[in-house]
């Protein structure tokens, strides 16, 4: 391995051994999650575009990578088809894996998508400074090469990066289900798909700027998936028209993440970067209306500005460690969201029930 640098925007330096990629600097916000697991899902998730991802969990690498492999035209074992993340820290990255379904390490796989990786850093001491600085700008330099002046620093949250992330044709899943629920695709995960379509609706997934309420498409209901960068860019965008086009019918309209936000936008509410965001597997989150706690998966940096929501919208879900909003409902229409992933099941009490409560609002409606 050679050696590499981690150098955030203020100018703190972080030495380690390269892996993956050996080659061009690469730029963009730096991360951390604190999940124990799941490398191969975060990596491939379209809301991490843009993004240098620490992982807090010590040892990365052990159980490898395993293969893409396509069934019902959706990929298995990743959340896309790609990875998205610009580059990975680690604390002790390891290059021998063992695992029945793993096929190569994450080094070669990394190494395939050019992306770059350094270990042997102190991912301690690196969380606390975003933690206490915030989430900040950053580059891997790999030795040999010359660091990006910090002004031309790539910035994932001053760009629309849904046209990186969504499909470019509509895809149908499931069709001739009773039944249709048409899903905004602004980089959502697999998983969303396959627990959507596993509760017997036809799913019409459509690119992120496709004017469906202008369409001939005929459905039942609206998912706003998960996606990356900053909701605000997306302020005057077809997708927030179209959702308030959806809302003025009365359409029931569910979000995930980024559609959280989104919904919150169409609602003339407003969004805020959080100091270094949510991402990992253990964020405990309460349903105010049954004071009963569940253990999330999260992964966003932007929150709803609690103060911004009119006397028509009611907060669902909090967070139970910065009180900031995790789910939101209208008071009187079908339409709900939640700033979590309930397709994702880290904790003894799962919130993919949410799917059946929102599947339910189809037929009631």
């Amino acid at each position: 391995m050679n050696k590499a640098k981690l150098i955030l925007k203020d100018g703190t330096t972080f030495t380690g051994r390269g892996f993956g990629y050996n080659g061009d600097v690469s730029s963009g916000e730096v991360v951390f999650n604190t999940g124990m697991v799941g490398y191969p899902e975060s990596i491939t998730d379209p809301s991490y575009r843009g993004q240098i991802l620490v992982l807090t969990f010590p040892l990365v690498g052990n159980y490898g990578v395993p293969k893409p492999e396509t069934l019902k035209e959706l990929i298995q074992n990743f959340e896309s088809d790609e990875i998205h993340i610009r580059g990975l820290v680690v604390s002790d990255y390891s290059d021998h894996f063992h695992h029945h379904e793993a096929i190569e390490s994450l080094g070669k796989w990394l190494e395939k998508y050019k992306i770059p990786g350094i270990s042997g850093v102190d991912t301690r001491y690196l969380t606390q400074t975003l933690r206490d600085k915030g989430s900040q700008l950053g580059q891997i330099v790999p030795e040999g090469q010359t660091q990006i002046p910090t002004k031309d620093l790539y910035d994932p949250n001053k760009v629309n990066l849904l046209n990186e992330v969504s499909i470019k044709e509509p895809i149908i899943y499931n069709e001739g289900q009773e039944k249709i629920l048409l899903a905004v695709d602004c980089g959502m995960k697999a998983n969303i798909i396959r627990s959507l379509i596993s509760r017997g609706v036809t799913v019409i997934r459509v690119p992120w700027d496709y004017p469906f309420m202008d369409s001939d498409l005929k459905f039942d209901g609206v998912f706003l998936s998960n996606g990356p960068g900053d909701p605000e860019v997306l302020k005057k965008t077809i997708l927030v028209e179209q959702i308030k086009k959806a809302m003025d019918k009365k359409i029931p309209v569910l979000g995930i993440c980024l559609g959280n936000q989104l919904i919150t936008l169409a609602g003339g509410g407003k969004t805020f970067k959080l100091p270094f965001g949510h991402r990992g597997q253990n964020q405990p989150c309460v349903d105010v209306e049954t004071e009963k706690c569940y253990m999330t998966s999260q992964n966003h940096g932007f929150a709803i500005d609690e103060k911004s929501l009119t006397k028509d919208w009611k907060v669902w879900f909090r967070n139970l460690n910065d009180h900031s909003i995790e789910g939101i409902k209208h008071t009187s229409l079908p339409f709900m969201s939640v700033q979590f992933h309930p397709e994702a099941c880290p904790g003894p009490n799962d919130t993919n029930y949410l799917f059946d409560y929102y599947i339910s609002q189809l037929y009631a409606a």
